[in-house]
């Protein structure tokens, strides 16, 4: 089974959070609901705007934890390079 690793923030340059899941639609309909996680519910975090797609969920685990050991600006960078508008790409990936 397949997973994602995706970027949410609450507005451009703002708060991030990198989560990993292996249905992206159902975990984006939880956090857009407020019950997703709970540090999504207290900043505001409903905007997607990164995604990435694995075939292994190992292999999206493994990603999105050295992405969380990265520096901010090189999660800016990553954003930028593929969503330089910071869009929230839900309705295009889902």
């Amino acid at each position: 089974m397949g997973g994602w690793v995706y970027i949410l923030t609450n507005k451009r340059d703002g708060v991030l959070y990198i989560g990993v899941t292996s249905g992206l639609a159902a975990r984006m309909m939880q956090h857009r609901a407020g019950t997703g996680s709970a540090f999504c519910r207290k900043y505001g975090l409903k905007t997607l705007v990164y995604a990435e797609r694995h075939d292994r969920i190992e292999d999206a685990i493994a990603r999105e934890k050295a992405m969380k050991a990265w520096k901010r600006a090189w999660k800016i960078e990553l954003i930028e390079k593929t969503n330089p508008g910071w869009d929230d790409l839900f309705d295009t990936l889902v």
